[in-house]
């Protein structure tokens, strides 16, 4: 059974706010990928785990016709609210349960969700619902990160770290396949045809505010929040009061930038 951590209206409303499409260097190895295999049709794209359809509507840069699904009613009530073009369409469903038909889909990807999912049976959903000859990318942000601001990184990073290790007594033992940069997902990929990428770095910015927004955006941040509602906000507080000192600024909309790793599985179902 997939994990269902993120079905809050409040989670949802914090995803929506604070969380990103792949960032650009990401976006790069995909397209990349998807010409180096020569994909020819761009029809169907299914973006699984869509969450608020961050990812989703990046999809419609490139797809005829693309669908965001999540198991959250939450999460896909704040992505239809959003802003997104007629091409572009949100379906409350089970990754392990896709309603597509068999050899429809020409590009399936998960973006920051494979983990929750019941990996085998989801893997069945892969295989089955597209065509031969389609793709398939499941890709993550790492927890390895770092805040940067001018010469701060290495402070603000530290801080971080023990915010990191405070909430990680709250994570979900499925954040271990994202602890092992999806080996774990990329043995489960059925494909002969697949590839794992661990060292893929990228930038997001972000205000201050933004970046606390996005801490809380956690799954193991808001497991703590319900278990210790004040212990949670007085970490937050303190971490914001931290960050704010080290960088010698009193605004929280003070520009800054996370500095990310990425994790990314490919593969290509047989023609």
């Amino acid at each position: 059974m997939a994990a269902r951590l993120f079905a809050g209206k409040e989670h949802a409303s914090v995803y929506q706010q604070y969380r990103f499409s792949p960032p650009e260097k990401l976006q790069g190895v995909i397209w990349s990928y998807l010409e180096k295999k020569k994909v020819s049709s761009l029809q169907l794209a299914v973006d699984v785990g869509c969450g608020s359809g961050q990812s989703t509507l990046w999809l419609a840069k490139r797809f005829e016709k693309v669908v965001g699904t999540d198991i959250s009613e939450a999460q896909i009530e704040e992505a239809k609210q959003a802003p997104h073009p007629p091409i572009v369409s949100y379906l409350v469903c089970p990754a392990e349960d896709l309603p597509f038909e068999d050899n429809s889909v020409d590009f399936i990807l998960s973006f920051a969700a494979v983990h929750w999912f019941d990996i085998p049976r989801f893997m069945k959903e892969v295989e089955r619902v597209l065509k031969p000859s389609g793709c398939v990318v499941l890709a993550t942000n790492c927890m390895d990160m770092q805040l940067h601001y001018k010469d701060c990184t290495e402070k603000l990073t530290e801080i971080f770290k023990e915010f990191r290790k405070e909430i990680f007594k709250y994570a979900n033992e499925r954040i271990g396949r994202v602890e092992d940069d999806y080996q774990t997902v990329f043995d489960a990929l059925p494909f002969q045809d697949k590839q794992r990428i661990t060292d893929i770095f990228g930038a997001v910015p972000f205000t201050v505010a933004g970046v606390l927004g996005y801490f809380q955006s956690f799954s193991m941040y808001q497991t703590f929040l319900r278990a210790e509602p004040e212990a949670a906000k007085s970490l937050i507080q303190d971490t914001e009061k931290r960050i704010l000192e080290v960088m010698g600024v009193s605004s929280l909309e003070t520009p800054m930038e996370i500095r990310m790793r990425h994790t990314t599985v490919l593969g290509c179902k047989k023609s």
